[in-house]
């Protein structure tokens, strides 16, 4: 039997970068479009700014599903994620973070400013959806 390796999860990931994040806020849902920075061994990493409502939900509520989807591909294929969002305040990866997203730049957000916020999903489930395995149980891998 074949087994997922996570590095099959990160690649879709930073392959297909354009995702969904859904929150939930006194008791309802929410979901919108989300552009992630990349994915690793440590987790999924998105940035947000300190003003949002996003940053208070996940203040309130850490837990978060992340959907991703490859509209390349002929069977729709998706990744869900699930798991708790952990804030970095990691000053070099703030850096780098800022290099790599111009526009945070013109929004006057430097590495030091504290509405710049860092986060990302290190620990949780995931796992792949395609029309072939619509009606199929899920095949989760646990990671971090």
């Amino acid at each position: 039997m074949y087994i997922l390796q996570f590095e099959e999860y990160i690649k879709f990931a930073n392959d297909n970068p354009s995702s969904y994040l859904a929150t939930v806020e006194d008791a309802q849902p929410r979901v919108r479009g989300m552009l992630m920075w990349f994915a690793d061994k440590t987790g999924f990493y998105y940035n947000t700014g300190a003003t949002k409502e996003l940053y208070n939900q996940l203040q309130a509520n850490p837990k978060v599903e992340l959907c991703f989807f490859d509209p390349k591909t002929p069977n729709m294929k998706m990744m869900r994620v699930t798991g708790k969002v952990e804030f970095v305040n990691d000053l070099e990866l703030k850096k780098k973070l800022v290099d790599a997203r111009p526009f945070l730049k013109q929004m006057g957000l430097t590495p030091e400013n504290p509405n710049l916020i860092l986060f990302r999903v290190p620990k949780g489930e995931a796992y792949f959806w395609t029309m072939d395995t619509n009606m199929d149980p899920k095949k989760k891998i646990t990671f971090g």
